[in-house]
């Protein structure tokens, strides 16, 4: 049975529709509010679904996802002083994108982000859509102190959908005029998918292979059915969410937030504290990564059934005080058992360590384990 969004109350604006709604509805899913949208959770269910792009291929509409270009001569240097990755590292002729975070003066996190170069004045960020005004706000605020920079929302005109899967890149193959799986890792390309313009990037948020397929908004449908046609799998949030905890993905709000800095959610990696350019939180970064940890995000198995959920507290054995707490949790399709992301006091943290995590007032017991908990790419 075709599933529809409750309406919202009258005090609240009405939920916005990506350009892929009403094929959501004719497939059957069931949409959910999320991020101010109307979005599938899931059509099959969460399950068979993230078994399907293990297996196989899925499509997921990301289309709620921000995405704003930035132009004009002064690009490079804004985006530099912007964020904490080294934008002059992407070739000038555009062609590739790297992961990246906004961060506030403290050190906390605004938003994390892909930075995609198309050309030597121009970039196109991808942002959460959950932040997407806070982060186009933080953006214009800076841009503001920065000549000949231009910055285009570009959200509501555009759609992106993700391929994802071991036949992710055939299935585009099949229907491109480029070699796609000839783009590296964040490569991105201009291509023709099944007769619509797209820029092509081999990205995504799974722990699978696959691309993200940018599109004009009015564009979206056809290319969305002639994916599904040839064998692509539409899925939910639901599924998507599994797979990005089974690939230890942070995601904001629950692995990080505006009090969290990179250090404290495994993202030191992307800190590029050597680069030329100064950049907003640069000096108290650079404080925060010699200093010790006194909290670390670690992975948990559970040893029984119970499915750990974030906010859950985590305890060690015989202690009435919590060590820490489940940022995100899931059933894993991989393992057959519960994982979860959790913050837990660095005294807790080593491998095989035994923690237990309580559920509704019982604690349950699970164990540390490296991270990811599943690793294809």
């Amino acid at each position: 049975m075709t599933s529809a969004p409750a309406a919202p109350p009258t005090d609240e604006a009405p939920l916005k529709r990506t350009p892929l709604h009403e094929a959501h509805v004719r497939a059957g899913a069931r949409l959910v509010p999320f991020a101010g949208y109307a979005m599938p959770v899931q059509y099959q269910g969460v399950l068979p679904e993230a078994k399907t792009v293990r297996e196989r291929v899925g499509l997921f509409d990301v289309s709620h996802m921000g995405r704003v270009r930035v132009s004009g001569p002064g690009a490079e240097t804004y985006l530099q002083h912007l964020t904490v990755n080294d934008v002059s590292r992407l070739p000038p002729a555009g062609g590739a994108g790297q992961y990246s975070l906004l961060c506030f003066e403290s050190g906390g996190i605004v938003d994390d982000i892909i930075v995609y170069r198309l050309a030597v004045d121009e970039f196109l960020i991808v942002v959460n859509a959950s932040n997407r005004d806070k982060d186009l706000a933080w953006m214009r605020h800076h841009a503001a102190h920065a000549p000949n920079v231009v910055l285009e929302d570009e959200s509501d005109q555009t759609a992106l959908i993700a391929v994802q899967g071991p036949r992710a890149l055939d299935l585009v193959e099949a229907l491109s005029d480029r070699d796609v799986a000839a783009l590296p890792r964040f490569g991105l390309d201009e291509t023709v998918v099944a007769g619509v313009q797209t820029l092509c990037a081999r990205t995504g948020y799974t722990g699978e292979d696959g691309v993200e397929l940018f599109c004009r908004a009015e564009h979206a449908r056809a290319l969305w059915q002639a994916l599904v046609d040839k064998g692509g799998v539409p899925c939910g949030l639901g599924a998507r969410d599994t797979l990005r905890v089974e690939a230890a993905l942070p995601l904001y709000g629950h692995e990080m937030d505006e009090r969290t800095h990179p250090f404290a959610a495994r993202l030191g990696w992307v800190v590029r504290l050597d680069k030329a350019n100064d950049f907003v939180g640069k000096a108290t970064l650079a404080d925060i990564k010699t200093a010790p940890r006194n909290k670390v995000l670690i992975g948990l198995e559970m040893d029984g059934r119970a499915i750990p959920r974030d906010g859950y507290p985590v305890y060690a054995p015989g202690n009435d005080e919590p060590a820490g707490v489940v940022t995100s949790g899931t059933f894993s399709p991989m393992k057959n058992k519960g994982v979860a992301l959790a913050r837990v006091q660095a005294a807790h943290s080593a491998k095989g360590t035994h923690l237990d995590v309580c559920i509704r007032d019982a604690r349950h017991p699970a164990r540390v384990v490296p991270l990811p908990f599943y690793k294809n790419v």
